[in-house]
């Protein structure tokens, strides 16, 4: 297929596709979904191996949010059966993190709900991050809070974080139609923030909440053009209780081809397969490995996983192999610094892309099986006496 041809030379050089070229990715038929893999990890591969990284969460205050996502749990008026409690101690946080990197997880991913931290809150954070560190030689630690106010993007930085979490989720076009508590300048703002403080950048987006095509490729673009170091992929989970209960959109296919254009558009950044895997990729969750490069282990925020061992064990049989402490996650030319240390083939700086405005016409979302059955609200680790699943 030369449209496939196209976008391996067009990854392997880190050039911007066109946004038609994106779209016609997610177009293809579930016929040619195995091609569409195939070519995109050729591009997974060339900047990443067959290397896996392992990422685990540690949801440090549960519920309580005053925001309104509509996809979220957590939200303001979610009635959601999920675990609720506010902040884990910096011993009780560090403690269930070991057990994720007990596991194999290289990064812990400290998340806490709500509109944004207080400084007291960040002080809170600081320690749990000094507190894992000092544990855990070679650890990665990426933070999660929310919006961020000016100096303390920085101050999270001092006390040792790497990265800093704030997925943009959609398109600024649709943006409203989910949340109205917050805009989607804010969670750009919070994302450069966590650039400018020397903070490694982690956004990315959701996928089956009823978005077009042209909305995943805007998103993408848009995630492309902040030049995030890593781009998680969520795949909606249809909770009880939140007003997307009923969004049912996603099958393993369309998840496999959202993976491919973002492994497309974002060639050499890591691409990470988030919260839903479990609930719409299924069986086929070994085969978006050879898309994405990275994975949470065990269990997510609200919600749980596939058991931690079951994830090791799908690694190697796909024939992957866990990222370790000591191993570089990302390519030379990314490692070293941001967005003005490359240029693509044409010249453009990282990220670059033509033009605002939106090819394509819409297209209305499908209709998948529903499978609550798959959606198991987390009552272990974090937050309970249970110990945890990694």
């Amino acid at each position: 297929m030369d449209l496939l041809n196209t976008l391996v030379d067009k990854g392997l050089r880190r050039e911007t596709p066109t946004r038609e070229e994106a779209l016609a990715v997610l177009a293809t038929s579930d016929d040619d979904v195995l091609d569409v893999v195939a070519a995109a990890g050729k591009v997974r591969r060339h900047w990443f191996g067959r290397r896996v990284k392992l990422n685990y969460l540690v949801n440090l205050k549960s519920g309580l949010c005053p925001e309104d996502c509509s996809y979220c749990s957590q939200r303001l008026g979610s009635k959601a059966d999920i675990l609720k409690y506010t902040w884990l101690k910096p011993d009780e946080a560090s403690q269930a993190a070991a057990a994720g990197l007990a596991g194999g997880a290289k990064r812990v991913c400290l998340v806490a709900s709500g509109r944004g931290p207080t400084d007291r809150d960040v002080d809170r954070v600081s320690e749990t991050i000094r507190a894992i560190k000092e544990q855990n030689e070679g650890v990665e630690v990426c933070a999660c809070l929310g919006l961020l106010s000016e100096g303390q993007a920085e101050r999270l930085r001092d006390a040792g974080a790497d990265a800093y979490n704030h997925n943009l989720n959609t398109s600024e076009g649709t943006y409203a139609d989910i949340t109205t508590t917050h805009t989607y300048a804010d969670r750009v703002d919070t994302v450069q923030k966590a650039h400018a403080a020397g903070l490694s950048a982690c956004s990315g987006l959701i996928a089956g909440m009823g978005e077009s095509d042209e909305d995943l490729v805007d998103v993408v673009f848009a995630l492309r053009q902040l030049d995030p170091d890593s781009v998680p992929v969520n795949f909606l989970i249809p909770f009880e209780g939140t007003p997307l209960a009923k969004e049912w959109h996603l099958t393993p296919q369309r998840c496999l081809r959202i993976l491919a254009m973002v492994r497309f558009v974002c060639p050499d950044v890591e691409v990470r397969i988030a919260g839903g895997r479990e609930v719409h990729l299924r069986s086929m969750q070994p085969l978006a490995l050879h898309l994405a490069n990275s994975i949470f282990l065990g269990d997510y925020l609200t919600s749980e996983g596939q058991a931690g061992k079951a994830d090791l064990e799908m690694i190697a049989d796909a024939g992957f192999e866990v990222e370790g402490t000591d191993q570089v996650t990302l390519p030379e030319h990314r490692a070293g610094g941001g967005c003005g240390t490359h240029k693509s083939a044409e010249g453009a700086g990282c990220g670059s892309h033509e033009g605002g405005g939106v090819c394509g016409s819409a297209s209305a979302p499908q209709t998948a099986e529903p499978r609550t059955d798959l959606v198991a609200v987390r009552r272990r680790g974090a937050g309970t006496d249970l110990a945890p699943n990694a």
